[in-house]
């Protein structure tokens, strides 16, 4: 009954902020940086304390300014999500652009299915829309809200597109079944954050730090011979994105074991010295600082 309540309670008023134009959006989003930032303070020690680790040749100066760029663009990014909730085909299509589809074409000719992967970088939810553009049968990893009302909310909602929303420990039994009826997929994996110490194989360097990595990606690509392909999005203006992809490998079964997810992290490095501020700062990528085994 609590969750019904609560559902009742919230889903209309995000329902409602949803259905206003982005210019409004945007203007809501100026005002909840101000409080976020200033007044709140959500996360600015862990934002503070992850960026003077990344970037220890900033001056404070510098670390500060891309906190402020960060906050604003995180800020627009969850306005960004409730407005998923009822946009418009048309208007995603129209904000989230793709460059290099053709890639998906040429690899759909090898008869293998896709890992998909990215960070939590720009806007990592329009990427849905994918799934309108390619043959692939499409699929992404989500953790499953608690509220099974707001749930299945934001389930319907991530899935306007054709893409089918899967739990994270679900996802091996999906791939093993779409393998075994030689069904072409494409399985969209966030791998930038850090796994469970339980859970961890590989440790190393991200952004000069020596931390867990998540090697899922690479595992299952080699596992069941699927192409590897990266994704990077850039902010080309406020609410305006660009999406390009690059192949990590056609051949996963050939690498030893780390190297795929090594290429992985270096491609993320990279992207984010780019423009920092649009990476997802606010997750304590370095909370196990100095737990790396010797």
């Amino acid at each position: 009954m609590m969750h019904l309540l609560v559902y009742i309670l919230i889903y209309p008023v995000i329902w409602l902020i949803s259905m206003l134009p982005f210019s409004v959006l945007y203007a809501i989003s100026d005002v909840v940086y101000l409080l976020v930032y200033y007044v709140i303070g959500y996360r600015k020690k862990v934002v503070l304390n992850n960026l003077r680790l990344a970037f220890p040749e900033k001056t404070d100066e510098e670390i500060v300014k891309i906190r402020k760029k960060f906050y604003r663009h995180f800020v627009d990014v969850f306005v960004e999500m409730i407005k998923s909730f009822t946009v418009s085909k048309e208007e995603v299509y129209k904000r989230y652009k793709y460059t290099n589809l053709e890639l998906f074409d040429e690899l759909y000719k090898d008869g293998k299915s896709v890992i998909l992967t990215g960070p939590h970088y720009a806007n990592w939810e329009w990427i849905m829309s994918l799934d309108s553009f390619v043959k692939y049968k499409g699929y992404a990893a989500f953790t499953k809200v608690k509220n099974p009302y707001l749930n299945e909310k934001i389930l319907r909602s991530r899935a306007k597109f054709g893409t089918n929303l899967i739990q994270t420990s679900k996802i091996i039994a999906e791939i093993k079944h779409n393998h075994k009826h030689n069904i072409q997929a494409m399985y969209g994996l966030l791998s930038d954050q850090s796994p469970q110490l339980s859970k961890t194989f590989y440790w190393s360097e991200f952004l000069g730090v020596k931390v867990p990595i998540h090697t899922g990606a690479e595992m299952l690509a080699k596992r069941f011979k699927m192409n590897m392909v990266y994704i990077e999005t850039k902010k080309i203006k406020r609410g305006y994105y660009e999406t390009s992809f690059s192949l990590i490998s056609n051949e996963t079964e050939k690498y030893p074991d780390y190297k795929l997810t090594d290429i992985f992290t270096d491609k993320v490095e990279k992207q984010i010295r780019t423009q920092p501020e649009y990476y997802f700062w606010t997750h304590n990528r370095f909370k196990h600082l100095n737990k790396a085994p010797k």
